[in-house]
C-alpha cells in the first residue's frame, strides 16, 4: 500500500494486484499469519510513513495505538544488563498489525488513483530481458488477463517468485543469502489488568547470543483496546510450545528473568496461541545483478525479510516506499535504467537493518553453515561494548537508539565521541532489578 501511494503522485493509474479479500477495517488477512504476532514500528518508519500519508500517526492514536518513547517507557534486559530509561530519545508506535493495515489501506485506497484488484494471482512477467511490460494474472473465476504498466513493483513479501519471473526473461538468478537462527515464536493477547491500560511501558527480556545453548526472549506489548500482545521466542532447541498451557511458564522459567510470566499471572487471555517458526533472515541481492530489466523493481519482504524480534521489517518497507519515490522525483519517470537506481538506492536501508538482525542471529547453532566470520566477530565484540556502555551512560544510549529505530546509520556508531565512551564503558553502576516504578508494580499487580 506504502509503495502505491509512492506511486500515485507520478502514474495516472496504481493498479494494487492481491490475492486476499482485504477486510472494511481492522480483520484478520488469510495470507497474513504474522499478523498474530508482535508489532512495532520504530519512530524511523514512523517518520517515513507520515512523509506518504501526513496524519496516521494522529488517526492511529485515534483509534487506540500507543506511542511510546524509547527508552521512557520501556522495561529492557539487554544482553549486557538492565536499561535504564532514560529521558526521551525517540518513539515507536504499538498497534495490532490488523489496525496497522486498515489506517494505512483506508488512506491510500482513498486515493481515486489507487485501484485495488482483489482475488487475484499474478503469475508472471509480460517483457523480455530487457524491458518488463506487465503482468500476467489471474482471476478467482479462472479467468487470465494481461496488465499492462509502465513499472512492475514487486510487493508480495515473502512468497515472492521474482527469482522465477526473472529466470523465466532469461535473466540470471540473483544471489542469495540466509541466516536462519531456527528461531520459534509463539505469541497471545491478553487483556491487561485494569490498572495497566494505559501509559504501561513495554517490558522485554533479550536473548544473549554470547550464551552458549539456545536464546530465547519475550516481548509485552501494549497495544489499542486495553490489551497486551505477547510474544515468546526461542532458538533451536529453546522453542517455546504452542501450548496455551504451556505460555506463562515458559515465560517464568525459560527466559533469563522471569518478570514478563509475573505479568502475566494478572492479565487475561483473549485467544489461543498463535506459533510460528518463518523467522529467517533471507535477503536477494537483486542490486548485484549484472542485468536488470527496465521497469520492474522488489521492494518489502519480497526484497529482504528479517528475524522479527528486531522489529524493523515494516520500518524498512516504509522507507523503501521513500526511496522508491524520491528516486522517481529525481530522475524522472520513465527514464532509462530507472529501475535498476531504484533497486540500488533500496539497498541502502535493507543493509541497516540486515546488518542489525543478521550480526547478532549468526552466532547462534545452525544459522549458517560456515559460521560467523572474523568481520562478524570483531563488530559482534565492538556493538557488545556499546550496549554494556549504554546501560550506564544516557548520551551513547541515545546513540545506541539513532540506529536501531532507524533514524540514523550504523556509522554514528564509529564516532570518535562514541569509540572514547566505548573504552570508559558505563558511568553509572549495574542495575540490579527491573527497573519498572513502584506504580506500574502496583498497577500490574506484582
Amino acid at each position: 500500500m506504502l509503495a502505491a501511494r509512492a506511486l500515485a503522485g507520478f502514474a495516472d493509474r496504481v493498479t494494487v494486484v492481491e490475492r486476499d479479500t482485504l477486510p472494511e477495517g481492522p480483520g484478520p488477512r488469510r495470507n497474513l499469519p504474522q499478523a498474530r504476532h508482535a508489532h512495532m514500528l520504530w519512530s524511523g518508519g514512523v517518520q517515513a510513513v507520515e512523509d506518504l500519508l501526513p496524519g496516521t500517526t494522529g488517526r492511529l492514536l485515534a483509534a487506540g495505538a500507543h506511542r511510546q518513547a524509547v527508552t521512557t517507557d520501556m522495561v529492557i534486559l539487554s544482553s549486557r544488563g538492565w536499561c535504564r530509561r532514560w529521558p526521551v530519545s525517540h518513539h515507536n508506535l504499538l498497534a495490532g498489525r490488523d489496525l496497522l493495515d486498515a489506517t494505512v489501506r483506508a488512506a491510500v485506497l482513498a486515493d481515486d488513483r489507487v485501484e485495488l484488484v482483489e482475488r487475484t494471482e499474478v503469475l508472471g512477467l509480460v517483457g523480455t530481458g530487457a524491458a518488463v511490460t506487465g503482468v500476467r494474472v489471474r482471476h478467482e473465476d479462472g479467468t487470465d488477463r494481461t496488465l499492462e504498466a509502465g513499472l512492475v513493483v514487486d510487493a508480495t513479501g515473502r512468497s515472492s517468485r521474482a527469482p522465477h519471473w526473472l529466470a523465466a526473461l532469461g535473466l540470471p538468478r540473483p544471489e542469495r543469502r540466509e541466516v536462519d537462527s531456527g528461531l520459534a515464536y509463539a505469541s497471545r493477547v491478553y487483556r491487561a489488568p485494569e490498572g495497566a491500560r494505559q501509559g504501561f511501558p513495554v517490558v522485554t527480556v533479550q536473548a544473549d547470543a554470547r550464551r552458549p545453548g539456545p536464546g530465547r526472549s519475550a516481548f509485552l506489548l501494549p497495544i489499542e483496546d486495553g490489551r497486551w500482545i505477547v510474544t515468546l521466542s526461542g532458538t533451536r532447541g529453546g522453542e517455546p510450545s504452542p501450548d496455551n498451557d504451556d505460555f506463562v511458564r515458559f515465560a517464568r522459567e525459560e527466559l533469563r528473568h522471569p518478570i514478563v510470566g509475573e505479568l502475566l499471572a494478572g492479565a487475561e487471555p483473549l485467544g489461543d496461541v498463535a506459533f510460528t517458526r518463518s523467522t529467517a533472515n533471507r535477503r536477494w541481492f537483486y542490486e548485484r545483478m549484472s542485468r536488470w530489466p527496465e521497469n520492474f523493481t522488489v521492494v518489502g519482504d519480497a526484497l529482504a525479510v528479517y528475524n522479527p524480534v528486531y522489529g524493523h521489517g515494516m520500518a524498512i518497507a516504509a522507507q523503501s516506499a521513500v526511496a522508491l519515490r524520491e528516486v522517481i522525483r529525481r530522475r524522472g519517470w520513465g527514464t532509462p535504467g530507472l529501475a535498476r537506481r531504484i533497486q540500488r538506492a533500496l539497498a541502502r536501508p535493507v543493509g541497516v537493518a540486515w546488518d542489525l538482525a543478521t550480526g547478532q542471529d549468526v552466532f547462534y547453532e545452525g544459522a549458517t553453515e560456515a559460521g560467523p566470520t572474523v568481520r562478524d566477530r570483531v563488530l559482534a565484540a565492538y556493538v557488545d561494548r556499546v550496549l554494556l556502555t549504554a546501560t550506564g551512560n544516557g548520551r551513547i544510549a541515545r546513540r545506541l537508539t539513532d540506529v536501531t529505530s532507524l533514524e540514523r546509520g550504523p556509522e554514528v556508531l564509529l564516532a570518535p565521541s562514541v569509540l572514547l565512551a566505548a573504552v570508559v564503558g558505563p558511568l553509572k553502576p549495574r542495575l540490579e532489578g527491573a527497573p519498572l516504578t513502584a506504580e506500574e508494580r502496583k498497577a500490574a499487580g506484582i
